[in-house]
């Protein structure tokens, strides 16, 4: 468990680094843009010359308490570090430009952030900011969150191109977000709902600890094809925010679990991730 949970901090650091090494070194000396809010504290820094890591760490705060409040798992923890990091980063690496071509910054800026954001996750966190709302949003409700998130980057976007009459950067900066939107893709699904069917004999000790986190859970009785031997199988519907921390939880119950985990299109009826 400890070992796990420093793993996952260290992930979670160099994830930090890498998107602080994006930012300071490929995006902002361009004046290019990051999605979420990210992003919106780059164009006010851009547009008030403010410390743009600050803007970044106070818009993380309120988010981050929130989170803390209807959350409070280890996706929460681990996002705090990820923005405690990423904040102290950005104030010891250098602002200098690695690529001097706004294309190469764009192209090399999205596909670290892709990485860094991919890995935190894969890791069982975040980078903070709108995958913690997300996390909230999508806990009782679907919500097209992601057509929300699209809608909110173009607006910033076209402030960019609007503020500076330089609507490359607009969209080169729009290459750099959808860039990484693709390197994410990759390495962590972003699917909002997976189904996870679960074979294993500890099925009643497994079964407790699911309910433990609130999450609702189907029992189904089955039967081996090849030892005829009867038992049950778990099936529960979670959100790729959680599946980290779904996989662990089965690892540490259940070491022996077959496990079979499909993406879900939608969902009809109640959903309540806990």
């Amino acid at each position: 468990m400890v070992y796990q949970w420093v793993r996952s901090v260290i992930i979670v650091i160099l994830g930090s680094a890498l998107v602080s090494v994006s930012f300071n070194m490929f995006l902002i000396p361009h004046q290019l843009l990051s999605g979420g809010l990210s992003g919106i504290s780059m164009i006010i820094g851009y547009f008030t010359g403010w410390n743009i890591a600050l803007l970044y760490f106070i818009f993380n705060l309120p988010v981050i308490v929130w989170g803390l409040m209807l959350i409070g798992r280890k996706f929460i923890v681990l996002s705090v570090v990820s923005v405690i990091m990423t904040t102290w980063f950005m104030d010891i690496f250098p602002h200098r430009p690695l690529a001097q071509n706004e294309i190469l910054a764009a192209v090399t800026g999205g596909v670290l952030i892709g990485i860094g954001t991919g890995i935190s996750m894969r890791a069982g966190g975040s980078t903070g900011g709108f995958d913690i709302i997300g996390s909230i949003i999508t806990q009782k409700r679907d919500f097209p969150l992601g057509t929300a998130l699209f809608v909110l980057n173009g607006i910033v976007i076209v402030a960019l191109g609007y503020y500076k009459d330089n609507w490359d950067l607009a969209l080169f900066s729009m290459l750099s977000i959808f860039i990484t939107g693709k390197v994410l893709d990759t390495i962590h699904t972003r699917h909002l709902k997976v189904t996870v069917f679960i074979v294993t004999r500890h099925t009643e000790a497994l079964l407790e600890e699911l309910l433990k986190i609130q999450r609702g859970v189907t029992v189904l009785s089955t039967e081996g094809a090849y030892t005829k031997h009867p038992q049950k199988m778990l099936m529960t519907v979670t959100t790729r925010y959680e599946l980290e921390e779904l996989r662990h939880l089965i690892l540490r119950t259940a070491p022996d679990a077959f496990v079979n985990i499909v993406e879900t299109i939608g969902i009809m009826g109640q959903f309540r991730r806990g």
